[in-house]
């Protein structure tokens, strides 16, 4: 077990890491200017210009004073990129994993986020559409034709970007339908069988109305084998169709509609064995397999596939009005989703749960407007409000399967069977019957809104101010309505202890052939087999703890009630204030402070649990069920700040940035997997200081490298309960202390052909899979990654473009997400990173 890190280490850690980037910084300003000279012979050797929105107005990447990380269209088509898992390899700081189903996806950024897994549970890190939320976090870029770039804000972006984007934002933008006649139609095929076509148009209708369709088609077999169920998992199978309409009746006035619809019905995720625990030979013993410890094989064996079937849809508009002065912005979108799930969850092939399944559907409404300056002055400012309006309904069903009953009496030795009518008053074979278990509904409303300003003041021709503020209030009224068929469950053992000693006792004794109603064939059985005895009797004493730990279904409290409410009022106020000067005209400085907000979040899972000051009231009230635990039903809001030094610098061909930052989360909101559900609760405080640094450099006419890396060292400075206990002072699971990227992008021509070679390295060190130490201590392993992605290709002048490219091509192992397997104690279960995958693709612009 490692050992959290002292004050005193950390504070070496975070100067070694502040003379990293100040190392970097400095030998980029030391070296750039002798580097800029050469480009003045050759102004061939020149970067890009990227031009952001970050702060909701344009402004060059150089120029805008946030760390932010930019991916554009000619990265995304030469890496490959599908999806937003794929950024990862080149944005250091965010990390994205898959879980338990085709639209469960994490997003952190600077070790923060959460929010998988869990409906009622909104993400830290905010994602953005062409400027409209998306609340959930099921969005594939293979959903959206032609993007134009990819940015993402780290750190706290509440001030412009609202309620939940305390850890961050990735906001995608697309491009707008032109008023010429363009497109491109692609084919990709790849291994696994994978098909992949894809298309878009744009052009004009008319004078000033212009319009672009884009859609696409994504297919391929399971990487995964299920030799339970003979159905191969990890597929693709996916669908997507966009539109858009661009009318501008005036030089000054312009209207961009969108609508876009998807689905998805897949196969997928596999959670493979990584710990085969002691119950591991009890699922052998009913005939079931298991492939044990091996996760990297890609085999398991489920007794039914897990499915997916999941759409998603809307429609946004977008108003732009110049007022000469500033310009009015107007963006309106309604968005629906549906998510249908069944997953075999005790990932075996004995059946020991029938189903866990879920259909979930949300509806969100949201509505911005913003006013923003258009002056030349010393100060340009912006104005805005944001609405916010969604429903959450949940239905849930978690029933035990066939072989649960033969399951529980391998556990017991065959004693719950004698236990049932001597204890317990029931019939042999009552309790852990096939189709007992939980069918659960939870609901949620969310109303917000929020008022947001930012004011640039220009001091002098090179030092500005920034002053941003945001006033959010949020509003949530949840339910849950829960029914307990599993009647084992319900029934409080701790009354029947003696009962149960004395019962399991004399149930060992008529085993060994002794009459337990005999007390001198008892006393010559001791005296004969004093060891057997002892054992027997510890056995005994031991058996209600152990009959308690098959009580897998918690007792459920529902709510509203007489004594819990079910809603929640927040309103919190967000601050950023920067100060940005040009050293020169190519290099740039700022420093900035500012604080970021999330609302509470409701637990709408099976683990939802009344607080201690609500379970007394309950008891008063008789409104408490047998076995009822304490917990929470949310987490309260989470309060974030950050302090942050950056300097950015630009030549012509080379670009450098790095940021040295400390930031907090007070009341983090923990969502950790338990084996059947998920427990929500608030750490105390959670910080992360760090750095991180960028370089682009055009080292040639035909070689550009980027390099990035990020420092984290991050603890839970107060987190005293925890669903793993008091764990402050340690270190969060799964966030790296080092982050890279590094790429290298060769271009060249031959025969007329525009030909490239790229390749890019993603390194993660080594990082724990719990929080929970004694977790930990099962598993012989951290998570590491080292991953290298490769392409090559060329385009003709008429259009014409292939591209040959591999993803992992060096089939590095690892495993994205490890947790507690269900109803086994001892086993830990986790989900495999997806193995090498290569292809070729061949697009047509016309």
């Amino acid at each position: 077990m490692k050992i959290a890190k002292s004050r005193a280490d950390r504070a070496f850690s975070y100067k070694s890491a502040l003379f990293l980037g100040a190392g970097l910084a400095a030998y980029a300003s030391i070296s750039v200017p002798a580097l800029a000279q050469d480009a003045d012979d050759d102004t061939s050797r020149t970067l890009q210009t990227v031009t952001i929105t970050a702060t909701k107005r344009e402004q060059t990447l150089q120029d805008v004073p946030v760390a932010v990380s930019v991916v554009d269209e000619s990265v995304i088509e030469k890496s490959e990129i599908v999806d937003l898992g794929d950024l990862q390899s080149i944005v250091p700081s965010l990390r994205v994993s898959q879980q338990q189903s085709s639209a469960n996806t994490n997003f952190i950024i600077r070790g923060f986020g959460n929010g998988s897994n869990n409906a009622g549970i909104e993400p830290s890190v905010g994602v953005f559409i062409d400027g409209v939320y998306r609340s959930r976090s099921a969005s594939q870029i293979s959903d959206l034709p032609n993007i134009q770039r990819v940015e993402v804000l780290r750190g706290p972006q509440s001030t412009l970007f609202g309620k939940n984007a305390s850890a961050g934002v990735i906001s995608i933008i697309t491009k707008k339908p032109q008023y010429e006649w363009g497109g491109n139609v692609e084919g990709t095929i790849s291994n696994y069988d994978g098909y992949r076509l894809g298309g878009y148009v744009t052009g004009p209708i008319s004078e000033n109305l212009a319009f672009s369709l884009g859609g696409g088609y994504n297919t391929r077999d399971g990487y995964a084998e299920d030799i339970g169920s003979g159905v191969p998992s990890n597929e693709r199978d996916r669908w997507n169709i966009r539109g858009e309409m661009l009318f501008e009746p005036t030089d000054n006035m312009s209207f961009r509609l969108i609508a876009d619809y998807d689905e998805i019905d897949e196969v997928c995720c596999i959670a493979a064995n990584v710990v085969n625990g002691p119950t591991g030979a009890a699922v052998v013993g009913l005939g079931g397999q298991i492939v044990a410890e091996d996760p990297f094989s890609y085999r398991v064996a489920y007794n039914f596939p897990s499915t997916n079937q999941i759409s998603n849809g809307g429609l946004s508009l977008q108003g732009d009005f110049d007022m000469g002065a500033f310009t009015l912005t107007s963006i309106t979108a309604y968005r629906k989703s549906e998510l249908s799930t069944d997953q075999d969850s005790d990932f075996t092939s004995a059946d020991l749960l029938s189903r866990n399944s879920n259909d979930t559907e949300i509806k969100t409404f949201t509505q911005e407007v913003r006013l923003t300056s258009n002056g030349t002055g010393p100060v340009d400012w912006m104005v805005g409000a944001f609405y916010f309006d969604e429903s959450v309904d949940i239905d849930n069903q978690l029933l035990y399967g066939s072989q649960i009953r033969g399951y529980i009496d391998i556990l017991s030795s065959g004693l719950l069977t004698g236990l049932e009518p001597a204890v317990f008053g029931v019939a042999p074979g009552t309790f852990f019957q096939p189709g007992q278990g939980m069918t659960e509904t939870y609901g949620q409303d969310n109303t917000a809104a929020s008022i947001f300003g930012t004011i640039d003041y220009h001091i002098n021709d090179r030092l500005t101010a920034t002053f941003g503020l945001n006033y959010t209030q949020d509003n949530k009224d949840a339910f849950a309505n829960v029914v307990s068929t599993d009647m084992f469950a319900a029934v409080d053992l701790d009354p029947l202890s003696p009962y149960i000693q004395q019962a399991t006792l004399g149930g060992l004794l008529i085993q060994a052939g002794v009459d337990p109603t005999n007390p001198a064939a008892i006393g010559a059985f001791a005296a004969n087999f004093p060891d057997v005895f002892a054992t027997m009797q510890a056995t005994a004493a031991g058996a209600t703890g152990s009959l308690q730990q098959l009580q897998f279904f918690p007792q459920f409290v529902n709510f509203p009630n007489l004594v819990e409410g079910g809603s929640t009022n927040d309103e919190d106020t967000s601050v950023t204030l920067r100060l940005a000067y040009d050293l020169t005209d190519n290099i740039n400085v700022y420093g900035s402070y500012a604080t970021g907000f999330k609302a509470t979040s409701w637990n709408l899972s099976r683990d939802s649990r009344p607080t201690a000051s609500d379970y007394a009231l309950l008891t008063q009230g008789g409104l408490l069920t047998p076995n009822l635990s304490q917990g929470t039903r949310y987490a309260g809001p989470e309060d974030s700040e950050v302090f942050e030094l950056g300097i950015k610098g630009a030549y012509s061909n080379f670009a450098f940035n790095v940021a040295i930052f400390d930031q907090t989360i007070e009341g983090f909101q923990s969502n950790a997997f338990t084996g059947t559900g998920f427990a929500l609760t608030n750490a105390g405080k959670q910080s992360t200081q760090g750095v991180e640094a960028d370089i682009q450099w055009n080292v040639t006419d035909q070689l550009l490298i980027s390099a990035a890396g990020t420092y984290l060292d991050p603890v839970y400075d107060s987190f005293p309960n925890s669903a793993s206990g008091d764990i402050s002072g340690r270190k969060p699971y799964g966030i790296p202390d080092l982050s890279t990227s590094l790429a290298a992008t060769y271009s060249f021509t031959v025969n007329s052909l525009d030909s490239f070679v790229r390749a890019d390295w993603q390194y993660e060190s080594p990082s724990d899979y719990f929080d929970d130490p004694q977790d930990q201590a099962l598993i012989d392993m951290e998570k590491e990654v080292n991953t290298v992605n490769a392409s090559a290709g060329f385009t003709t002048q008429d259009g014409l473009s292939v591209t040959l490219w591999g993803r992992n091509i060096f089939n590095d192992e690892y495993l994205t997400v490890a947790f507690p397997a269900v109803a086994q104690t001892g086993s830990l279960s986790g989900y495999p990173n997806q193995p090498a995958t290569y292809g070729v693709t061949v697009r047509k612009s016309f």
